[in-house]
């Protein structure tokens, strides 16, 4: 298993059907191009955590707690790696493409930050050329906002075109319709597992403590809805009609090998934020990211590059005194790297639709009906193996 992106130094959760039983979900951890049947397996080795890894979804066992998730870690990855328990492992492995994915955990709140200077800077240029880039907020706290956890989605759900009001600069009144400028972006999620009492912040060194695992995710973004209505509140309607996510979720522990330092901070940053302290662990992760539409290649985004952590992303989202939910998920902005081929939107892509894109299937500006939108990721293993993230897929279907 060491040339899979899914080997043992992997195994991701996710939650499965089968045709001969589609109401019945079950846990599974992807192993190469099969999964196992975590409640099925956990029965027959007589786990102490059976119960919960016979729930129909990823929450029972994300809200038991980090030395839980450790134990479940350790015993499949006995299952599936000690010759003496081969055969009874082998009859709970299924194939992957004989089972059907669904989104894995029940989610509770949807977050999405901006924390890539590339990506904030390249957004500022294009929609004030004429001002400061960045805000003056920007390097002093994660800039985030709250989206809409019902649209959250699993990879391979379509994605209807959706409706609202657009105002072109050179039009007196707003016109209702289909999005003109629909867009991706690509990114990187954090599941919640560990709850936290409201009043009580979660501290940057409580980050591994409370984080299940992260997952690829696409946050769909109608350009021309959200330019009308974004000022003076932010982000609605441009954004909330859908999020995708991988059906796999990683566990963080499988890439402690590929943890680094974030970039350099141009400002000191208030306690609550400062990761440079002693005993802090760094809080980067070295992702290498492709995105790719109707199969050509379109940037390769290094997650390494963002400015700010999921870590301080945390510690901000909870410096209020806001709780934690189990399956509140977390993201992190579009991710771009410095180089135009590692811009994560087509917004940046195409600087505003003003440059399009030579495709060999056209040219594109935003996206078009039919168009399929794949993010993929892997990120640096141990011993020189691979950890690969889940795909992301999404295909663009008319206005409905």
């Amino acid at each position: 298993m060491s040339d899979t992106l899914f080997g043992p130094d992997n195994l991701p959760y996710g939650l499965f059907s089968t045709p001969d039983a589609p109401g019945h979900r079950r846990l599974g951890v992807r192993f190469g191009d099969d999964v196992l049947d975590l409640g099925a397996a956990a029965a027959a080795f007589g786990s102490p955590h059976t119960e919960v890894l016979r729930a129909p979804s990823l929450n029972a066992l994300m809200a038991a707690g980090r030395p839980v998730w450790q134990a479940v870690r350790a015993e499949v990855r006995a299952w599936l790696t000690d010759e003496t328990h081969r055969q009874t492992t082998a009859r709970h492995l299924l194939p992957l493409h004989q089972v059907r994915l669904h989104l894995p955990f029940e989610v509770a709140d949807y977050v999405d930050f901006y924390a890539s200077e590339h990506h904030a800077t390249n957004v500022g240029r294009i929609f004030r050329p004429d001002g400061d880039a960045l805000t003056p907020n920007w390097k002093h706290l994660p800039i985030g906002y709250h989206g809409r956890a019902g649209t959250v989605v699993v990879s391979g759900t379509p994605i209807p075109r959706p409706r609202g009001q657009r105002k072109p600069p050179n039009e007196p009144v707003p016109a209702f319709g289909p999005s003109q400028r629909l867009d991706i972006e690509a990114e990187v999620g954090f599941v919640v597992g560990t709850p936290s009492a409201m009043g009580t912040p979660v501290e940057l060194a409580g980050f591994r403590e409370h984080v299940f695992g992260m997952t690829l995710l696409n946050d769909w973004s109608a350009r021309d809805i959200q330019a009308w209505e974004y000022v003076p509140l932010g982000p609605f309607l441009g954004k909330s009609f859908a999020t995708t996510i991988s059906p796999w979720i990683t566990p963080l522990d499988a890439l402690d090998a590929a943890r680094v330092a974030p970039p350099p901070r141009d400002f000191p940053l208030l306690p609550y934020l400062d990761d440079s302290a002693d005993g802090i662990d760094p809080g980067g992760y070295d992702l290498r990211m492709t995105v790719r539409l109707n199969g050509h290649t379109l940037a390769e985004p290094p997650f390494s590059t963002m400015y700010w952590t999921a870590a301080q992303q945390l510690a901000h989202m909870t410096v209020n005194g806001a709780s934690l939910r189990t399956g509140d998920l977390y993201a992190s902005g579009t991710v771009s790297g410095a180089e135009p081929a590692q811009r994560g939107s087509l917004l940046e892509l195409t600087w505003g639709g003003r440059e399009p894109l030579e495709l060999p299937d056209g040219k594109r500006a935003f996206l078009e009906d039919g168009d399929e939108v794949t993010l993929t990721a892997w990120a640096p293993g141990p011993d020189g193996t691979r950890i690969g993230l889940g795909d992301v897929t999404g295909r663009v279907t008319p206005a409905e």
